[in-house]
């Protein structure tokens, strides 16, 4: 019983190497993949100064959501219900 399994085990592991082998030698496979999704040296660069010019416009670092108080918080819940109460009609 335990040989049976080993030798499916064998087979299965034997024949998914084989597939991967034979993907290499067509091409095929995750470097194929790896190489059409790779950017070119100037958009990587383009990119780059993309995201720094982004954060020049918004400042160095993006602020925090300052917590809100009891009474806004309080504004806000009757707010959405106010809205949620129009919608259904």
């Amino acid at each position: 019983m335990i040989a049976r399994a080993f030798l499916a085990l064998a087979l299965v592991l034997g024949s998914f190497a084989a597939d991967a082998e034979q993907g290499r030698r067509h091409g095929g496979g995750r470097e194929g993949e790896r190489q059409e999704r790779q950017m070119s040296r100037e958009e990587r660069q383009r990119m780059r100064e993309d995201v720094r010019e982004a954060y020049r416009d918004r400042g160095e670092r993006p602020q925090r959501a300052q917590q809100m108080t009891p009474e806004e918080r309080g504004r806000l819940r009757r707010d959405i219900e106010n809205v949620n109460k129009d919608l259904r009609r």
